[in-house]
């Protein structure tokens, strides 16, 4: 091999898809990916969910739907990282809170 260009390969890592439930923590977000097993005795589809916490570098917030790839050990629980953001959750807008009689309908007691 040459010395200017090393071809050193990495192995395939893999890949997810899924949710951020949880943002709290600086630059580490929990996602949650689903995948569909099918039940070993009755047959039917059934949901498995795992969280995974990733390391964020991007700014991805709750709800936004990210890609997550495997990497080596970066604290004692994260052993992903953040690649993309694949799309990003709504964001409502707070709207003025209304009056607490015109909630409980207090106008005519």
């Amino acid at each position: 091999m040459s010395e200017t260009t090393p071809t050193r390969r990495r192995g395939h890592r893999h890949e997810m898809v899924g949710i951020v439930t949880s943002d709290k923590m600086q630059k580490t977000v929990v996602v949650t990916v689903e995948r569909l097993v099918r039940h070993p005795k009755y047959e039917r589809v059934v949901k498995r969910r795992s969280k995974f916490m990733a390391h964020d570098e991007l700014g991805a917030r709750v709800g936004d739907k990210v890609r997550i790839m495997e990497t080596r050990p970066l604290s004692r629980h994260k052993r992903w990282r953040v690649v993309e953001i694949l799309q990003r959750a709504a964001r409502r807008v707070p709207e003025a809170e209304p009056e607490l009689s015109e909630e409980i309908g207090g106008e005519g007691l």
